[in-house]
């Protein structure tokens, strides 16, 4: 039952290759990628795996069927000759989302209503009974890739998008998803021993996310409701040998940094915004691993830069000036960080994650990369600079 398909991981935009890089290094073979998803292959046992231990994915997709349909009928037919009884309960409530790109179809909610259609008519038959349906993603997630004639059905075994760990009670404004915040940190040059300091922290998702890594506290860990535990085929005693074996990386882990001051720093100007990130960082169960401050981020205080020669990192996600009259404002602000980097920060990598490439030109370093990224449906970059201890 437990057989080998393709498995779809999705992402936000320009993520894909540290995705790749995450799912290979889970021991899983990259069969394809591309802008928004990474293929693989596994069983719905390795989905449960993969929804545990991803950081930067939104969904992994387990494809039940490919097949081809020219229309909304021919997909209904093709749809009723798929065994739904061994994997949705009689008793059970589903969701159906998908992605539609057929000259047939106007509105993607046809399409939906359709996969729905088929298979409640078809359980109707099995079970003498209609499974209930609906928006709600906490349950059973069925999802349709449907492109001209090429359609493919999936058992989306996150439900709700893995994208979000689960910790973040409070927020300030204008929060960073934890996918992005995780892979943003994958794309610095930081090493979990080394020193990660996060000014401007807002609520805290970019240092507890560090946090995370350095722990090797799998993501899927803080959350207790993913969509294959609603599914007919859920394993309960393989997903719990999961989940211990993660706690024990866990404690393994953390036992070894007992004695090591906290090297990842989290500061900010707003009283709010810290306290907010330290219950955040409580419940993502990371919060003796970040040293938070309230100060401005001029006065961020930070460790000695190795002696080794590598680096720790400085990552700062300043405003944008998304309204209009807010980017004259801003200016002053990137080019004190620009000073702050310059003045402070010799001997590490310095970063700057901004949706403004206008406001970037008034740091005043010559960037050594720039990573593409998408924040929200905002075009970003992830800036990076080289400091140097002296002039080079």
């Amino acid at each position: 039952m437990d057989e080998k398909q393709t498995i779809i991981i999705t992402c936000a935009p320009y993520i894909s290759p540290i995705l790749a890089e995450e799912v290979k290094a889970l021991g899983y073979p990259v069969k394809a990628s591309s802008i928004l998803e990474v293929t693989t292959e596994g069983s719905l046992t390795d989905c449960m795996y993969l929804n545990l231990h991803l950081r930067t994915a939104h969904r992994v997709l387990y494809r039940l069927k490919g097949f081809r349909s020219a229309n909304a009928d021919q997909l209904y037919h093709q749809l009723k000759t798929i065994s739904w009884e061994d994997y949705i309960p009689a008793d059970s409530y589903f969701s159906v989302n998908s992605f539609v790109k057929n000259p047939t179809i106007r509105d993607n909610r046809f399409a939906n209503l359709k996969v729905k259609d088929a298979i409640v008519d078809y359980l109707q038959d099995k079970y003498g009974r209609r499974p209930d349906s609906g928006p709600l993603q906490d349950r059973i997630a069925v999802f349709l890739h449907w492109k001209e004639r090429d359609a493919g059905i999936f058992l989306d075994t996150s439900g709700e998008s893995i994208a979000r760990h689960g910790y973040r009670q409070v927020t300030v404004e204008a929060p960073m998803q934890e996918a992005l915040a995780a892979a943003i940190i994958s794309a610095t040059q930081w090493q979990p021993d080394l020193p990660f300091v996060n000014p401007m922290c807002g609520s805290g998702t970019l240092a507890i996310e560090a946090a995370l890594i350095k722990a090797h506290k799998a993501p899927g860990l803080i959350r207790n409701n993913f969509a294959f535990m609603h599914l007919k085929t859920f394993d309960k005693s393989a997903w719990e040998e999961m989940l211990q074996q993660a706690e024990q990386e866990l404690k393994k882990t953390i036992t070894s940094f007992s004695n090591q001051h906290a090297s990842i720093i989290a500061t900010d100007n707003d009283p709010k915004a810290i306290a907010s990130a330290r219950q955040n960082a409580v419940k993502a169960g990371v919060a003796g691993l970040i040293r938070f401050e309230v100060a401005d981020f001029k006065d961020t205080a930070l460790p000695s830069p190795a002696e080794d020669e590598r680096k720790g990192v400085v990552v700062i996600n300043p405003p944008y000036g998304e309204r209009l009259g807010e980017e004259e404002q801003l200016a002053s602000l990137y080019h004190e960080i620009g000073d702050f980097f310059k003045q402070k920060c010799a001997g590490y990598w310095g970063y700057i994650f901004t949706g403004n490439l206008n406001l970037s030109k008034q740091v005043g370093l010559r960037t050594r990369r720039r990573m593409e990224f998408v924040n929200g449906k905002i075009d970003s970059r992830l800036l990076e600079y080289e400091l140097y201890t002296g002039k080079r």
